[in-house]
């Protein structure tokens, strides 16, 4: 009798271990998005395009986790700064990365990413000074400098669809409204993302040297201070967000923050971690 109970319980333990074994199996994924409110919103939606999640109705470019209501797979959300998800990579199952970071980090957006939001014009990186300077003429002389064609040729010749130019009127880089001579000697300041903001920047440096003008660019890893020292006129401008942020930025700080121009589309990216393609969201 002894000897059938013992096995009998060991018959139990190892049904018990192949459940569980299992149950392994079936772990939930990580998908780890951008936590400032814009940009968690273009991850979201761009899963629910997927087919991935649903969110509620009207939640819009404003989504947050909370805001979804249908999660079949139950997905883990880890809402992390922006510039820290290509270093967070490897550790989640996926990761939704904006198109500078993951160019900063290595990663071609166009050949490593498994999913890419569609170009849209809403989200178009722009230049923005303090509201009242919108038209000082070395502020226009800068856009112009930024709508040449040496900067839409260097965009599509450099980021390979990574990053997507929406200047339509290229010129020559000049206005012609403007008096250069009246500018020769000034300079003007710009805080900017380091790729691909600065990198583009340096091209309208140029062109603006031409007419003894400096560009001088201050490098920025984050995405709130480049905002406060121009609102604090610390520094005359910057070029590293879209409208749907900066709206967002002033209605939460009280900022007065005004686009003078947009320049690029930076699709954001799905990107395999622990997963190697999208087999894990098709289920």
């Amino acid at each position: 009798m002894k000897k059938f109970t013992a096995f009998l319980l060991l018959a139990v333990l190892l049904i018990s271990a192949s459940l569980c074994t299992s149950c392994g199996d079936e772990k939930t994924l990580t998908i780890a998005v951008p936590n400032d409110t814009t940009n968690e919103a273009r991850a979201l939606l761009l899963l629910e395009r997927e087919g991935v999640i649903k969110l509620k109705e009207g939640a819009g470019i404003t989504a947050t986790i909370r805001d979804i209501v249908e999660n079949p797979l139950n997905i883990k959300f880890e809402e992390v700064e922006a510039a820290a998800l290509p270093n967070l990579l490897p550790d989640v199952d996926y990761a939704i990365i904006n198109s500078n970071y993951a160019i900063s980090a290595g990663i071609n957006p166009v050949k490593d990413s498994l999913a890419m939001e569609d170009s849209s014009s809403a989200y178009a990186n722009l230049v923005a000074v303090k509201e009242g300077h919108e038209n000082d003429p070395i502020v226009l002389a800068l856009m112009a400098a930024l709508k040449s064609k040496q900067v839409a040729d260097y965009i599509g010749k450099t980021y390979d669809g990574g990053v997507v130019s929406v200047i339509k009127d290229t010129t020559d880089g000049y206005d012609a409204s403007i008096d250069y001579d009246a500018l020769n000697g000034q300079s003007i300041s710009i805080a900017a993302s380091p790729t691909p903001h600065a990198d583009i920047l340096k091209i309208a440096a140029d062109i603006l040297k031409a007419k003894g003008i400096t560009l001088n660019i201050k490098e920025f890893d984050d995405y709130v201070q480049p905002n406060m020292v121009v609102e604090e006129g610390e520094i005359d401008a910057n070029f590293f967000q879209h409208a749907p942020y900066l709206d967002d930025f002033n209605k939460e700080n009280n900022t007065h923050i005004v686009s003078v121009g947009v320049v690029h589309v930076e699709p954001m990216g799905l990107y395999g971690g622990k997963q190697s393609d999208l087999k894990a969201l098709k289920k």
